[in-house]
C-alpha cells in the first residue's frame, strides 16, 4: 500500500526599505532603532563588510560607523572591517566569497547576529550569497551606495556570484532584514555610475508603468545633470515597482517568466563578452533598445513609441550600439537565458509603454535585423552619447 505525506506550510517574509540621508549621522535613528527592535537579549554582533570604492570617497566611514554602532546597547562590531573589491569582479573572484566565509567562522557570527554590507550591487550579492548559505542563514543588512543598488538589484532578495563565466550561475533567494538607501551616498558615484543605474528605471516604467516613463521623459535633463531630488523620486519610484512586483508576482521565480529581466538576455551575454568592462546598466539599456525596436518590428509597439524609449535612453546619454552585438556569441545569450531558469523559454516584449508581454520564441534573424536597425540609429544620433566602453 502506498502512503503519502504531503508537507505545506508558509513563511511570510517582511523587511524594511528606509529611504535616508547621514545614516550614520548621530542625529539619524534609523538603524539604532532598526537594531534596537530585532536582537534578543544577549550581545549580539555585526561583521561589516565594505565596497573599497566606498571607503576610497569617505575615509572617515569606519570611524563614523563604529562612533554609531557604540550607541546601541547589545550590539558589538567586531574589530575589523572586511574591505572588498567592488564591481563585478567582487563576483567573479571566489577568493572574496572565502575570505567573507573565514571571517565569519573567525568571528563567531551566528543566526541572531548581523552581516551588514555597504557597496554597490555586486559587492552586495556576493554578501548576501555568503549569507544565505553560511549556518543555513546569516541575517544581512544591506546598505547600496548606487542608483542601480538603491532602486533595483538591492531591494530585491537575489544573492548570487558569476560562475563557469556565467552571471549568477550561483545564488540563492534570500531577503535582506533590511535595506537601508541613504542617497549621500549618490554624490560619491562619478557620471558614469550615476547614469547607468537609471536604466533599470527606464526599464520597469516600460512594463509597468507609462506615467513614471513619462514622468523620466519630463526629468532627464534633471536626471543627467545630477539633481538629488530627482535622483531620489526616480529610487523611491524605481524600488517601489520592483518591491510591489516580488510581493505580488512569483518572488522565488519558480515559474519561467522574468519580467524584470526584461532587455537582459542581450545584456547578460554583452557583460561577459566585454569582460565585464561595459556596466550592467549600459548593457541594459542596449538591451532595452535591442528589445524595444523587435517589439516594433514584429508589430507589437508603435513606431512613434519605439523613438520615444529610444530617445529617452539617448537623453539619459546611453550608447545604444556596441560591436560585440554582431557577434555570433551573442545568440548564446538567449539559451543561457531559458537555463538559468530552466523550462520554457520566456523573454519580456513590449505591447505599449507600461505594457509588457511574455514570448517563449525569438526569431534570431529578427534580432539581427534589429542589430541593425540599432546600428544605425545610434551613428545618426551620436552627438549626444558621452559614454566610451573599454574592451
Amino acid at each position: 500500500m502506498e502512503k503519502i505525506i504531503y508537507q505545506r506550510f508558509s513563511i511570510r517574509y517582511q523587511y524594511p526599505v528606509y529611504f535616508t540621508r547621514n545614516l550614520f549621522c548621530q542625529d539619524n535613528t534609523a538603524l539604532k532603532d532598526f537594531l534596537g527592535k530585532n536582537t534578543v537579549p544577549s550581545v549580539k554582533k555585526i561583521l561589516l563588510i565594505v565596497d573599497e570604492g566606498v571607503v576610497n570617497h569617505f575615509p572617515k566611514l569606519a570611524d563614523n560607523i563604529r562612533a554609531y554602532i557604540e550607541t546601541i546597547p547589545g550590539i558589538t562590531l567586531v574589530d575589523s572591517f572586511m574591505f572588498i573589491q567592488g564591481g563585478e569582479s567582487a563576483k567573479n573572484d571566489l577568493s572574496s566569497f572565502d575570505k567573507i566565509v573565514e571571517s565569519i567562522n573567525e568571528y563567531g557570527i551566528d543566526r541572531h547576529s548581523f552581516v551588514v554590507a555597504i557597496g554597490g550591487g555586486a559587492v552586495l550579492d556576493l554578501v548576501g550569497y555568503v549569507a544565505a548559505v553560511t549556518h543555513r542563514g546569516i541575517r544581512h543588512i544591506r546598505i547600496p551606495t548606487t542608483v542601480l543598488s538603491q532602486n533595483d538589484s538591492g531591494v530585491g532578495i537575489k544573492n548570487g556570484i558569476n560562475y563557469f563565466g556565467k552571471k549568477n550561475f550561483l545564488g540563492t533567494f534570500s531577503p535582506p532584514s533590511a535595506v537601508f538607501n541613504d542617497s549621500c551616498f549618490l554624490n560619491t558615484l562619478d557620471d558614469r555610475n550615476w547614469r547607468s543605474g537609471m536604466a533599470e528605471a527606464v526599464k520597469v516604467s516600460l512594463i509597468k508603468d507609462a506615467r513614471f516613463f513619462q514622468w523620466l521623459e519630463e526629468q532627464a535633463d534633471n536626471l543627467i545633470h545630477r539633481d538629488e531630488v530627482a535622483m531620489e523620486n526616480l529610487v523611491y519610484s524605481c524600488a517601489s515597482l520592483h518591491l510591489h512586483h516580488i510581493a505580488s508576482g512569483d518572488p522565488f521565480e519558480t515559474g519561467s517568466s522574468r519580467p524584470l529581466d526584461f532587455g537582459h538576455w542581450s545584456a547578460h551575454k554583452l557583460e561577459q563578452l566585454t569582460h565585464f568592462s561595459l556596466l550592467h546598466g549600459e548593457a541594459v539599456a542596449i538591451g532595452i533598445a535591442l528589445d524595444t525596436i523587435y517589439s516594433q518590428i514584429i508589430g507589437w509597439l508603435r513606431q512613434e513609441e519605439m523613438y520615444r524609449i529610444l530617445s529617452l535612453l539617448k537623453k539619459l546619454q546611453f550608447k545604444l550600439y556596441h560591436s560585440l552585438l554582431e557577434e555570433a556569441a551573442l545568440m548564446d545569450g538567449i539559451t543561457e537565458f531559458r537555463e538559468h531558469l530552466g523550462g520554457e523559454l520566456t523573454i519580456m516584449l513590449l505591447k505599449g509603454i507600461g505594457k509588457g508581454e511574455n514570448v517563449h520564441t525569438i526569431n534570431k534573424n529578427i534580432v539581427k535585423d534589429c542589430i541593425q536597425t540599432l546600428k544605425t540609429y545610434e551613428i545618426n544620433n551620436s552627438s549626444n552619447a558621452k559614454t566610451s566602453f573599454v574592451l
